[in-house]
């Protein structure tokens, strides 16, 4: 049975996940204040820590204009904490690549991100593969099948 999109709970969750957004996005601008960078600065940075990636991949990760993209990077680099290195699948792309100072400003930006960890800390492993699993299937991914936190299979939700 389908529940309808303007039931009580269904208006309470949305308005939940809001205020869950928005306190996360201002605790992330202000952690990005203290290592004097903007909120989209810190953002590329620590997208690039986990994996070296192209503008155009930047960009469509974010969500955003690749010039937009171009101009954070050309920041990003003339601080030390980015270059550009030719992709070695492809000469003719260039990949922004985070630099050991990068990298280690990125670590020290999502450890200064308390917001949603301690309160995630005081859920059990089983709430927060549930909870990991739910917004996944809110965000159309396949949840069942993968690993989860201990190697064993998710449960389908």
């Amino acid at each position: 049975m389908a529940t309808s999109r303007t039931d009580p709970l269904t208006l309470e969750v949305v308005e939940l996940i809001g205020t869950v957004v928005a306190r996360y996005y201002e605790e992330y601008e202000q952690a990005a204040a203290q290592h004097a960078l903007t909120g989209a600065q810190a953002r590329v940075l620590g997208l690039l820590s986990l994996d070296p990636l192209p503008m155009r991949r930047i960009a469509q990760k974010l969500k955003c204009e690749p010039s937009n993209i171009t101009g954070i990077v050309d920041r990003l680099e003339a601080r030390g904490l980015v270059e550009r290195r030719p992709d070695p699948a492809d000469r003719r792309v260039k990949l922004a690549v985070p630099t050991d100072e990068g990298r280690a400003t990125a670590r020290r930006l999502r450890e200064s991100l308390d917001f949603a960890r301690e309160p995630l800390g005081e859920l059990s492993e089983t709430e927060r593969t549930l909870l990991r699993d739910l917004l996944k299937r809110m965000l159309g991914e396949d949840v069942t099948g993968g690993p989860g936190p201990t190697g064993q299979a998710s449960p389908g939700v």
